[in-house]
Parts: C-alpha cells; sequence; structure tokens
C-alpha cells in the first residue's frame, strides 16, 4: 500500500488529499492525515540539476524545518489546504510569504519531480529516517 507524503517543501510536487483543509495549528491537530505521518519521521530530499540539494523536516507540532547543501537554514509552519500542502511564516524572511504544493503517493525510496519555489525543476525523493 502507498502511502500519500508531504514531499512539499520548498520544492515539491504532490496530489490527493481529502477536499476539507487541516491546518497543524488547529484544535484537530490530532486528526492529523495518515499521508503527513510518513513525513514525520522521514526526509524529503530535494536534487537540483547542479548538484545541489535540500532537505526537508515536516514536524507533528506544524513545525517545518530545512537545510540547504550551502549551510543555509530555514523554518517555517506547514499546512494542509484542500490537496496541498503549504508553508508560510518562513524565516529568515523569503521572497515569497507563502508556498504550496500538491501532494503526492510515495513510499520510502519514491522519487518524483517538482518545482521549487523559483521554479526550477527539482527531484524530489523520501528517504528513511531524520538525516
Amino acid at each position: 500500500m502507498r502511502r500519500s507524503i508531504v514531499g512539499f517543501v520548498l520544492a515539491a510536487g504532490l496530489a490527493l488529499l481529502p477536499a476539507s483543509s487541516l491546518r497543524a495549528g488547529d484544535s484537530r491537530a490530532d486528526e492529523v492525515p495518515a499521508f503527513m505521518a510518513v513525513a514525520f519521521d522521514n526526509t524529503v530530499m530535494s536534487h537540483y540539476p547542479d548538484g545541489g540539494w535540500v532537505k526537508h523536516w515536516f514536524n507533528r507540532d506544524g513545525s517545518y524545518e530545512g537545510r540547504f547543501s550551502d549551510g543555509r537554514r530555514i523554518t517555517a509552519r506547514w499546512e494542509v489546504d484542500r490537496n496541498r500542502v503549504c508553508l508560510d511564516r518562513i524565516r529568515p524572511g523569503f521572497m515569497i510569504p507563502r508556498f504550496c504544493s500538491d501532494i503526492v503517493e510515495a513510499e520510502i525510496g519514491d522519487s518524483w519531480m517538482a518545482r521549487d519555489p523559483l521554479g526550477r525543476r527539482v527531484r524530489n525523493t523520501l528517504v528513511r529516517g531524520r538525516s
């Protein structure tokens, strides 16, 4: 059985969510959809054609962390909005206040193509564990 995952992060491309939205900070936080569970304990890795990468971590409390191959780090808050996962309150300040990506079915080791906030193509991979 394939699980949906938030393969989003500043470079994602996903699909399939319930029609209702769920904010991680809502009182319904205990009802976090199953497709998020696989993202909580693992890493979404975005690979750029030039060899650069970004590691993305989604936390149960609605927080997000990202680390770039050049050492930069960002934090944000994630939320599910219909068929997308969105980041907002991105710090340090980013060129856009909010970035959303569709949700896709994935398992550990799966890869999929997507675009980052600047429209650049990236290959995302779901990696086991928090590396």
